[in-house]
């Protein structure tokens, strides 16, 4: 294959990557989930915080991540949807809170990568809420698999996702970690975005490199 048709492909595929538009994207199947094409990046908090109250007329959903039967490495990052958005996104025994309306609610947890190649992975689990006003709940995303002595996994990787009793949740919390999360930035192209100009001068420009090397 020549280096001109190796450019020429880049080029192409700049361009679909670039034309994918999360929002768009096949969720992941339950009805809390956001779309799958979305990822978080994740930081941890060092300072300890204690869970605040709910906003007056709302309530206050804790999402945790329980890694403690999970062992195997690398551990997974968990996103947390609710209602089919992702609010954030956790790793390795953390936590984050957001604050919910008031009614009937649909929350699910995905692992955002594959993290033991070797096996199938249920990384999909999903809960319901019926939240009130003025209360705080908590969702524990359980992290699960088995390894033998040599640290192969012997049981497929799982995550439930589980209502938490408040005096199990406050034990838990005294030592994981408050996680803070974004959502990685993708290009998309629109009429007369910025992205699409950006992505047509890269693709000029590697289009005249290629011309350029063949013809020298």
């Amino acid at each position: 294959m020549s280096f001109n048709l190796i450019i020429i492909l880049f080029a192409s595929w700049l361009v679909s990557t670039a034309s994918v538009d999360p929002a768009q994207s096949s969720s992941l199947g339950a009805p809390g989930c956001g779309p799958a094409s979305i990822k978080f990046e994740v930081n941890t908090d060092p300072e300890q915080h204690a869970v605040p109250n709910p906003e007056p007329e709302k309530a206050l959903v804790v999402f945790l991540q329980d890694d403690a039967q999970f062992n195997s490495t690398p551990r997974p990052t968990a996103r947390f949807g609710v209602d089919g958005t992702w609010v954030g996104a956790t790793h390795a025994n953390s936590y984050f809170y957001v604050s919910v309306e008031p009614g009937e609610h649909h929350l699910c947890t995905s692992w955002q990568s594959r993290v033991v190649l070797t096996r199938h992975s249920r990384s999909i689990a999903a809960a319901h809420l019926t939240a009130q006003a003025g209360k705080t709940y908590y969702f524990r995303a359980q992290d699960r698999v088995i390894t033998d002595f040599r640290g192969t996994a012997v049981s497929d990787p799982e995550v439930k996702l589980e209502s938490l009793d408040s005096d199990e949740a406050a034990v838990l919390l005294r030592s994981f970690v408050l996680i803070r999360s974004h959502a990685k930035k993708r290009l998309t192209v629109n009429d007369n975005s910025d992205c699409a100009t950006s992505t047509l001068v890269v693709v000029e420009s590697t289009a005249h490199l290629a011309n350029k090397i063949t013809h020298n």
